[in-house]
């Protein structure tokens, strides 16, 4: 119901404006040169002051000529920057295949060579064998950890 009663409200209002009209300034138009000083198309014609149709032909040729080439120099750059983009990208796939097929190897010695296996259980997770004792060595540089020996006790 408010909204009913708004719309009328607004709608009193707008009947008691009055439209005010304005005027537009005056035009001012462009100085009349005599007849005699720009003469008539067919007086420029019979004076063949008029481009020749050759030449305007000749123009739109010239137009269309450095169209194409502008847009076959941008294919151009276009297709060099592509051709190295596949090129860098067709290493890039040949470097990473190489990396997998190098980590398949590593991941099929790890799980079939017992030697592989033992060398790996020492050296990333520092496993010892029962009858071994470490001996820890402090290397002669601070910055490096220290680093488990293991000596063999016969």
């Amino acid at each position: 119901m408010n909204r009913v009663a708004n719309t009328y409200s607004v709608n009193r209002r707008f009947g008691t404006q009055q439209v005010a009209a304005r005027t537009l300034p005056a035009l001012r138009l462009a100085p009349a040169f005599p007849r005699e000083l720009v003469g008539t198309i067919v007086d420029a014609h019979r004076r063949g002051e008029l481009i020749p149709s050759w030449v305007v032909l000749g123009m739109i040729l010239l137009t269309t000529v450095a169209v194409c080439a502008t847009v076959t120099m941008r294919m151009r750059a276009e297709l060099q920057f592509s051709s190295t983009q596949r090129q860098r990208i067709s290493a890039e796939i040949d470097e990473l295949r190489k990396t997998n097929a190098a980590l398949r190897a590593e991941v099929g010695h790890l799980q079939n060579d017992p030697a592989t296996i033992e060398s790996a259980a020492r050296a990333r997770l520092n496993m010892v064998r029962p009858n071994e004792i470490v001996v820890s060595l402090e290397a002669r540089s601070p910055v490096s950890k220290l680093e488990p020996q293991s000596f063999v006790r016969k």
